[in-house]
């Protein structure tokens, strides 16, 4: 298993840090904390620079907010400066590990995302009489500290970046609070123990990918799926042959207990593709690929809300129509031209009149 080292010297370059910068800035450049930190570039990149290379950066406090839809899920922003921090890391570390995830993971990948997925999915559904679908229960708040930095170090030997990725884990504000027992554990154990990672960290994001890829490699080469696919902790298997997926469960199961994961008892079911699955807003059916409704009501909601704020002035027009434009590219991924028909008629007159 190849280990990376030096490391250190392209995540601090000055250059890098930049590049950081100004990705992290972008859709955000206007904000206040942004300009601030713009008006003295330069100055501000070497102290972040220094605090790097000298080990006295350390992250700052994050904002939180509660998002409502699809589910209540807590979201926390990370300081400018430190999404800075967190650009550069991934600049430099994805690149080098991303190749050993497997073809088949698509959440935060380039080239990969939604889309992609729901594709590959109606593709594996359609060519197979049973699906494992799974759900692993309130992932992001249950990832484990010290199982991932295990996880980490079998890929890094770089000291240094080693402390920045320890430092950003550790950093991590309080997520909701999940008592889980795995065997072994007494009462207490689950409380003596870090978890959680922010939702809206980019960091976050590639951990949350790179905690579950020897599992990826578990379920293809030792239990043999051809069929598999991950969006995150959303995850399903394929077969012609129900007594394997039967099989696999527990031994799914037992997998995700190493890393202190339980499957959503709910939400992981084993069942005949024939009658439809859900996946990533759609229901995939053998013949055709509908919109769910609640996505459909949540998209509607969405919808008159931003035409609301634009008829009181607060958005531009530009706004409303990018934002159906992206609604309907991903409407367009199903069997859904007379629903956008019937959406694109009801609102183009709300959008084409403005108060006053």
């Amino acid at each position: 298993m190849k280990r990376h080292g030096n490391l250190w010297e392209k995540i601090t370059d000055f250059g890098n840090l930049v590049a950081a910068a100004q990705t992290a800035q972008k859709g955000k450049k206007f904000r206040d904390n942004v300009l601030a930190f713009n008006y003295n570039l330069e100055g501000e990149i070497f102290k972040l620079q220094a605090e790097l290379k000298e080990r006295t950066y350390s992250p700052g406090k994050y904002k939180t907010f509660t998002v409502y839809e699809p589910k209540p899920r807590q979201i926390s922003a990370a300081p400018y400066r430190d999404r800075i921090v967190h650009h550069a890391l991934c600049n430099v570390i994805v690149p080098l590990i991303e190749p050993t995830f497997i073809g088949d993971c698509y959440a935060n990948r380039v080239n990969y995302g939604t889309h992609r997925a729901l594709r590959r999915f109606t593709e594996f559904a359609r060519s197979s009489k049973y699906v494992l679908q799974c759900d692993i229960r309130k992932y992001f708040p249950s990832m484990d500290h010290e199982i991932l930095k295990t996880l980490v170090r079998k890929k890094i030997k770089c000291k240094d970046t080693l402390w920045l990725m320890e430092k950003i884990i550790d950093g991590s504000n309080p997520q909701e609070e999940i008592i889980l027992h795995f065997a072994g554990d007494d009462l207490l154990s689950p409380l003596g123990r870090r978890r959680g990672l922010p939702i809206g960290n980019l960091t976050s994001q590639f951990f949350a990918n790179f905690y579950l890829n020897e599992f990826d490699h578990f379920v293809k080469e030792q239990l043999k799926a051809r069929k598999y696919l991950r969006y995150v902790d959303d995850f399903a298997l394929f077969s012609d042959d129900l007594g394997f997926l039967e099989t696999a469960k527990p031994e799914i199961e037992a997998y995700l207990a190493t890393l202190r994961l339980m499957l959503h008892p709910v939400k992981s079911q084993l069942f005949a593709t024939q009658k439809g699955a859900n996946f990533l807003g759609f229901r995939v059916l053998p013949d055709r690929l509908r919109v769910r409704q609640e996505n459909l009501r949540r998209g509607k909601r969405r919808t008159r809300r931003l035409i609301l704020r634009y008829r009181e002035g607060k958005i531009p027009c530009f706004d409303v129509c990018q934002s159906l434009q992206s609604w309907f590219a991903h409407l367009e991924q199903g069997d859904t031209w007379k629903l956008r028909q019937n959406i694109f008629n009801s609102l183009i007159f709300s959008v084409s009149i403005k108060k006053g």
